[in-house]
């Protein structure tokens, strides 16, 4: 691990000095139906809200109920507190994705959900739109997809820039336009990422669940930096993002993804704390960092430090339980990592499962004073 984590730092090290830049926070939101409150969300720490999810329906950007549209005016009511924050709706999401293909399969079904997205920015003040179709040209979660998706997407996405551009807001702010986009070179080979990036203006990358309970049989990490040998996989955060690269994506576009939650493995021989070593699901594959924070840290569980990987993870011998996750300290890394390779900034999912703010005020706290708002 040793050797790695030299390489990781010198990787750091030698990336290009950092340029004056302001970087972007970016904030997932998704309340699961219930109503949230002004407190809850700290305005000052984040530069955009993408609010959690409005459906295609019908060819059309619907699905907002009654609870979403009181959630909306809570979080637009925020510009009170920091007028540059923006807030989107983000629509689609790993279940919401199926009406994607037959929305993007004609001119005229990609002129309706464009219209139709420009109806609902403008029913609810909104900020901008992000698009996370999980994933064009792939099942997904079981939803239509087809070989043409990746053309689709593409004018798709050109179709509601062009809108969007046309369209005059009464406060002469530009709607944004952003894509949540899987971490993989699966997802970049059924994209044409080099002409979508152009008409957008952010990329939140979703670097996180390289491994995963339910379907690595051997524990490793939520979201690790840098690979290193003896990992399962080798898919890193690094990696990602020098893909991303490659496709065609500025590093100024691209928002590197945080997991505000851990997975969890159980039945994990207590060999290298667990790391690396044969397991399952523990029924709880999804935890949030409250819970990590308040039911585990200190109780039973002892924590670990990855130098090659840069993240932590936890090991409770007695129950031989596993758990992957991010922390403050990794996360000021990842933010150096940010700044170090001039990343436009970073994204969280989810900033509810992080109450206590501990992780958002850690990126907060690194990134600043350079963190800014939406352009």
């Amino acid at each position: 691990m040793a050797g790695a984590c030299a390489l990781g730092l010198t990787m750091l090290a030698s990336a290009p000095a950092q340029a004056p830049q302001r970087f972007i926070v970016t904030a997932y939101v998704f309340p699961r139906g219930r109503s949230l409150s002004a407190g809850e969300i700290d305005a000052g720490a984040v530069s955009r809200i993408n609010y959690a999810f409005a459906t295609v329906q019908d060819g059309r950007v619907g699905g907002v109920s009654a609870a979403d549209a009181q959630n909306l005016a809570m979080l637009t009511g925020l510009r009170a507190r920091n007028p540059s924050l923006a807030v989107l709706i983000s629509v689609g999401g790993w279940l919401g994705s199926g009406g994607f293909s037959d929305a993007a399969l004609t001119a005229q079904s990609r002129s309706e959900f464009a219209a139709s997205a420009v109806e609902l920015l403008r029913r609810y003040d909104l900020d901008g739109l992000d698009v996370d179709w999980e994933y064009p040209g792939l099942p997904g979660a079981g939803h239509a997809f087809r070989a043409e998706d990746a053309q689709n997407f593409t004018s798709l996405i050109e179709e509601l820039r062009r809108r969007f551009d046309r369209e005059k807001r009464p406060n002469d702010r530009r709607w944004l336009l952003t894509i949540a986009a899987g971490a993989s070179d699966e997802y970049l080979s059924h994209v044409e990422m080099s002409e979508v990036q152009g008409y957008l203006d952010g990329v939140n990358l979703m670097a996180y669940d390289y491994t995963m309970p339910s379907g690595h049989g051997a524990t490793g990490h939520n979201a690790p930096l840098f690979a290193e040998p003896g990992a399962p996989s080798r898919d890193a955060v690094d990696g990602s993002v020098r893909s991303f690269e490659r496709a065609g994506v500025p590093a100024r576009k691209i928002l590197l993804g945080a997991a505000l939650y851990g997975h969890a493995w159980g039945d994990v021989a207590d060999r290298n704390h667990g790391l690396f070593q044969p397991g399952r699901s523990a029924g709880k594959d999804s935890i949030p960092y409250s819970a990590i924070e308040q039911e585990m840290l200190g109780h039973g569980f002892t924590r670990y430090w990855d130098e090659a990987a840069s993240v932590p993870y936890l090991y409770n011998a007695g129950t031989r339980e596993f758990v992957a996750y991010d922390d403050a300290e990794s996360l000021g890394v990842k933010s150096d990592y940010v700044k170090a390779q001039q990343l436009g900034g970073m994204m969280l999912w989810e900033y509810l499962d992080d109450p206590s703010g501990a992780l958002l005020h850690a990126i907060d706290r690194a990134l600043m004073p350079a963190r800014g708002a939406a352009p």
